[in-house]
């Protein structure tokens, strides 16, 4: 059975649904739920809605949505049945991509209907891993904008799927994994092994994999893909990827141009911040999808008792079973299960900041001005950390992308200690810089903002 309820401390009331009626734009908004894809489409939705109050915007989400943030009145936000969770992220997604397609052509049926004249859809955005938004928004006669929800880089890498496998897939097994992509613009520093799977490694027959290739078949038909990051910070991988599709509309970075609202700190991280010097502290978090192997824990903490370095480290209550004994009660640090992330990066104490390269999480560490330590896992990471490491030269990737407690006190002292670590500072400053320009009022997000608020809304 397909169930379909408003989030009561999101929904717009039952009056101002009605009395929308016909007037004005509405929008359909498909987040994928996966992985921390739901809150960034969350949040520019949230920019456009309050940018166009006579517009409707009705965002589904299947699973449990982030509703944390406040939206204007003039957003539904709809939890949608997605199948019966198993914790196994594969499994998960496969039962997700059998019933996408019914969950969301209900879900658009239920948001029509709920206001008071049926007020047709005019537009359908959707997340670029949910593959029906192309067909769903065929079917409603509208036009169908896409999100991306990583970088320029990533997004290259699967537009050019055919020309990557054509070079470096021989007899269906990947060749050349140190080879570079200098043959497509702006991916000289990228190789064959920084590429997320699915374009050229992984199971490319399976449920997901063949999501991603039609995904790179399909992209140039939308009528406008638009990404959490700005023009400068990939110049020239944007200016190709601009001659690839109808329209490329960078519009971050969102933790500058729609911050979201401030979260409670449950565990008392900032507090126990105020109380460290400047630019010590290391802070450790890997995501919502992603734990290192119980070696790789024991490594990092093996390399922060040796390092004396004060922390903060976010990680799951099922996972602290594999540190070291005492290793939670160290008086260097906090282990706690969650942390306010953005407010903690923040925090002047906060020197290092040990991730799994996920792209909100490096977008909100240069927001911050803090280098990175990467350990990448899957999808976008790699490419991201080649970029932090190689290009921006803004942190490092930990050897061979498996923490040892050698190497992690290296990444450490790199950071902390030497002159390497400085001119990372550096660099991320300026690139701060650039994306504070890029979202002010003549920037290039800024214009590209208005130009998908354009689309959206008329």
């Amino acid at each position: 059975m397909l169930q379909f309820y408003d989030l009561p401390q999101t929904a717009m009331s039952k009056q101002t649904m009605q009395s929308s009626g016909g007037a004005g734009p509405h929008v359909a908004v498909l987040a994928y739920p996966f992985g921390s894809h739901p809150s960034p489409l969350l949040a520019i939705t949230r920019g456009l809605a309050s940018a166009a109050p006579n517009a409707l915007f009705s965002f589904l989400c299947p699973g449990k949505c982030n509703s944390s943030q406040q939206v204007p009145s003039n957003v539904r936000v709809y939890n949608v049945w997605d199948g019966a969770p198993t914790g196994n992220a594969l499994e998960d997604i496969a039962s997700f991509m059998k019933v996408e397609l019914a969950i969301f052509k209900k879900g658009v049926e239920v948001a029509v209907a709920e206001t008071e004249t049926g007020r047709k859809l005019s537009c359908l955005v959707s997340d670029a891993f949910v593959r029906v938004g192309k067909e769903i928004a065929e079917e409603n006669g509208v036009a169908w904008v896409t999100f991306f929800a990583s970088g320029a880089a990533s997004l290259s890498s699967h537009v050019y799927t055919d020309l990557i496998r054509q070079k470096f897939r021989v007899a269906g097994i990947a060749t050349g994994e140190d080879e570079t992509l200098d043959f497509i613009p702006g991916m000289s520093n990228v190789r064959i092994r920084d590429l997320p799977e699915g374009i050229v490694s992984g199971d490319l027959e399976s449920s997901f994999g063949r999501m991603l290739y039609q995904m790179s078949q399909e992209l140039h038909q939308a009528t406008a893909v638009f990404v959490n990051s700005f023009e400068e910070l990939h110049p020239s991988i944007t200016k190709d990827m601009e001659s690839k599709l109808k329209k490329l509309l960078s519009v971050g970075p969102l933790v500058f141009s729609t911050p979201p609202a401030t979260v409670p700190d449950s565990h008392g991280c900032l507090p126990w911040l105020d109380k460290q010097k400047p630019a010590t502290v290391a802070y450790i978090s890997f995501g919502s999808g992603a734990i290192p192997p119980p070696n790789e824990l024991i490594a990092i903490a093996e390399a922060l008792e040796a390092s004396r370095l004060p922390f903060v480290w976010s990680l799951r209550d099922q996972a602290k079973q594999h540190l070291p004994k005492g290793f939670v009660d160290s008086a260097n640090g906090m282990v706690v299960p969650w942390a306010p992330q953005i407010d903690v990066l923040a925090h002047g104490a906060v020197g290092v900041f040990i991730t799994h390269g996920g792209f909100n999480s490096m977008l909100e560490s240069i927001a911050s001005e803090v280098p990175m330590i990467v350990r990448p896992f899957f999808g976008d990471h790699m490419i991201n950390g080649r970029m932090v490491e190689a290009v921006w030269e803004i942190g490092v990737v930990v050897k061979g992308g498996i923490f040892t407690k050698n190497d992690t006190m290296n990444c450490l002292d790199m950071a902390l200690a030497q002159e390497k670590g400085s001119k990372w500072r550096k660099n991320l400053k300026a690139i701060k810089e650039m994306a504070l320009t890029a979202v002010g009022p003549q920037g290039s997000s800024a214009k590209n903002f208005k130009a998908l608020l354009d689309l959206v809304s008329n």
